[in-house]
């Protein structure tokens, strides 16, 4: 039996639901976050209760019992490095928050090593792949409906690809974020931090093609503050926009909203953008989040390297002689 079968206690979820209110409240976590946590606590919850162990009295064995097990799984279904590695930091969460709140006298988290992450670069698209998943939107027939459709699918993957937006963070646009004027849109990432994201030309048009000529028909009288809609005049969900890019990519690798966003991410350094710069477009809270796409443009920098290293340009100095 997995670790997340087991059912939860009456005993531990009256923690759980008190941390939650904890990370609403006091923390001010964005839905999705606290989500999140809430479902690695009762999946360590559940593999606790099944051994008559309750979150309270919980000790570092049991903890990392459940880390093991976790790992043990990746053959299968199971975590990778980095998944296991979010679930201990949930529990150091909630242990740190039990511990300040007076309901635990040790912290069964401490001196508990991270699980070695593996390496895993982000998937990005290579330049004409991105081209061909812009162009890819087309009408299904003639009728106006399909035609705005089309018109929107094309606007949300520029949005996508020109500003690394998340697809929680597109999805959540209003029509008053966007300022094609100014060449910018404004975006609310996670813990609800706002951003202002630039847009290239390509990405302003499209969107304002979108506001012109079908979100209009797309609304239908009717009056909603979402910026791209679904039939009907409500906002689209995340699911349908996952959807609507891995259809776009027939012929292609299949892509998603995220590896659009580590695609813009990876061209950006690879053509000189600095990691700060990248930082602030992607809403990384750490720069060590944003590093990893200096190992996607290694052919770039070694470039720079060999261009601008005194003893680089010796060495080709004297294979030329």
């Amino acid at each position: 039996m997995k670790p997340h079968e087991s059912t939860v206690s009456a005993r531990d979820q009256k923690v759980i639901d008190r941390f939650i209110a904890y990370l609403r409240v006091e923390k001010g976590l964005a839905p999705l976050t606290i989500s999140a946590y809430a479902h690695d606590v009762a999946q360590f919850a559940g593999f606790l209760n099944r051994n008559r162990v309750h979150l309270l009295n919980a000790r570092r064995p049991d903890l990392r019992g459940f880390l093991d097990q976790l790992s043990k799984e990746k053959a299968g279904k199971g975590c990778d490095g980095r998944a296991v590695a979010r679930k201990l930091s949930s529990l150091r969460h909630l242990y740190r928050h039990l511990l300040l709140d007076k309901q635990i006298e040790r912290d069964p988290t401490l001196n508990i090593d991270s699980p070695k992450q593996w390496k895993i670069l982000p998937k990005a698209l290579a330049a004409d792949e991105v081209e061909h998943l812009i162009a890819a939107p087309k009408p299904k027939d003639d009728s106006r409906e399909q035609k705005a459709l089309a018109i929107r699918d094309q606007a949300i993957i520029e949005v996508f690809y020109a500003g690394a937006l998340r697809v929680s963070e597109a999805a959540g646009l209003r029509t008053i974020d966007f300022k094609g004027e100014s060449g910018y849109v404004i975006v609310r990432g996670k813990g609800d931090k706002e951003r202002i994201v630039p847009l290239g030309r390509a990405a302003i048009e499209a969107v304002q093609r979108y506001l012109q000529e079908a979100r209009p028909f797309l609304a239908k009288g009717r009056n909603s503050s979402y910026l791209f809609l679904a039939r009907g005049a409500h906002g689209l969900t995340r699911n349908r926009m996952w959807q609507m890019v891995k259809g776009a990519s027939v012929g292609i690798r299949h892509a998603s909203p995220h590896m659009l966003r580590h695609s813009c991410a990876t061209h950006m350094v690879s053509n000189g953008a600095d990691l700060r710069t990248v930082q602030t477009i992607l809403g990384h809270a750490d720069i060590s989040t944003t590093q990893i796409y200096t190992h996607m443009a290694l052919d770039r920098l070694k470039t720079v390297y060999r261009e601008h290293h005194p003893r680089a340009k010796l060495r080709k100095a004297h294979v030329e002689e």
